[in-house]
């Protein structure tokens, strides 16, 4: 049997194709979402169906030559329910018409291009739409189901991120169609539609620098306060292995210089610091603002109890427990059982009960770091020992 997999844009039959109409004038039964059938239903035979695998079964039940129809949003090729009936389909003689995505005639609206834009699909789907923003100049972001478009300009208010403009739009080719722009701030009191469009931009996304982690400790502001060394810091930032869209906790952050590292390596994730030091918290801040680092979070106080309402983390950083390290690690672990954890130890009493404890987890490591570095002393350069440093890692209870 022939079917036309017919892409119809928004809907409105003034943004299809000549060859979508021309198909659609072709096919006596049409199926597809209530909403694309809408202005077929005194002309056809409409058949309301959404689920590839319905489609399917009742195109396989029909009998004759055909053709039949079937009304897919947007186009066939972004995010569609074209990808699950191609293979769906295979007995069929299929014909695929594609239409105009709800990105072009979004952009297209706002007189804006859109080469550059970062496309994620927060519709019907778990996705860190927020997370990209944070680390994108620009992002396209379909919305609907269990995230609206209002949810993610909330959440970019609460992190920080208010002033980031945002376009929404929804009903998009229909009488009533409304586009707005504003701040996230603004239109996160706002109400949208499901199935609206998002087109944000973000002025100061979280990028690094360079490709890799080991800034140089100069980079920081440092004050008075204990730095976790660029040396030690580049290796215990391999060991935690981090991903792009992490949640990390810096336990013990100091000025904040494995803070940032992890803020810069996860632009899609979010990392706090936690420090119970006054003038350390301070110089967070100030560290925090030199790096442009939106994805990091500062929590005052001491650890296990400024840890209780957090969110679960992925990769936890230690760099000081002040003689919680067991307490810590049960509250790491009753979050997330499978976290990854690195632990910096410097004296031989954290040596021995970091030992204890991470020889439980799997895959422990325990690795001994000394660095030395050259300092002039007139026309000679004299070797500058660091203090020997122990780094433990693992992941989970074993």
């Amino acid at each position: 049997m022939k079917v036309y997999l017919i892409g119809v844009g928004m809907g409105s039959p003034e943004v299809m194709t000549v060859g979508a109409l021309e198909a659609i004038k072709a096919c006596p039964v049409l199926v597809g979402a209530p909403r694309l059938l809408e202005p077929w239903t005194e002309s056809h035979d409409c058949v309301p169906l959404i689920a590839g695998a319905d489609i399917a079964e009742y195109i396989g039940k029909q009998r004759g030559e055909g053709p039949i129809g079937v009304l897919l949003s947007g186009d066939t090729g972004f995010y569609s329910g074209a990808k699950k009936l191609w293979a769906l389909l295979g007995d069929h003689e299929v014909i695929t018409l594609p239409g105009i995505s709800s990105l072009s005639y979004f952009c297209a609206k706002l007189h804006t291009d859109w080469q550059d834009v970062k496309i994620v699909s927060a519709h019907g789907r778990s996705h860190n739409a927020v997370g990209e923003i944070q680390r994108s100049e620009r992002t396209f972001a379909l919305t609907g189901g269990s995230t609206k478009a209002q949810d993610i300009c909330r959440e970019l208010t609460d992190r920080g991120l208010g002033n980031v403009t945002v376009s929404v739009g929804e009903r998009l080719s229909y009488s009533d169609e409304r586009i707005v722009t504003g701040t996230a701030a603004e239109l996160a009191e706002e109400e949208f539609a499901d199935l609206a469009v998002l087109l944000a931009e973000n002025p100061d996304p979280v990028v690094r620098p360079w490709n890799g982690s080991g800034l140089p400790d100069g980079a920081f502001l440092r004050g008075d306060v204990p730095m976790t060394k660029e040396e030690v810091r580049t290796l215990a930032l391999s060991k935690l292995r981090l991903e792009a869209d992490h949640v990390v906790w810096d336990v013990g952050a100091g000025t904040g210089s494995v803070s940032v590292e992890c803020a810069l390596s996860c632009p899609a994730g979010r990392v706090f610091a936690v420090e119970k030091k006054e003038e350390a918290l301070a110089l967070l801040e100030e560290n925090k603002a030199r790096f442009h680092a939106s994805n990091l979070t500062v929590v005052g106080g001491a650890a296990p109890a400024a840890l209780e309402d957090l969110p679960a983390p992925d990769r936890v950083f230690l760099g000081g427990t002040s003689g919680e390290l067991e307490e810590i690690l049960n509250v790491i672990f009753r979050k997330n059982p499978a976290a990854r954890v690195v632990c910096t130890a410097v004296t031989l009493e954290t040596v021995a009960e970091a030992a204890r404890l991470f020889a439980n987890l799997e895959g422990a490591d325990m690795v001994q770091v000394s660095a030395t570095r050259t300092r002039s002393a007139g026309r000679y350069h004299l070797m500058d020992a660091q203090n020997p440093v122990w780094l433990f890692s693992g992941e989970g209870r074993a």
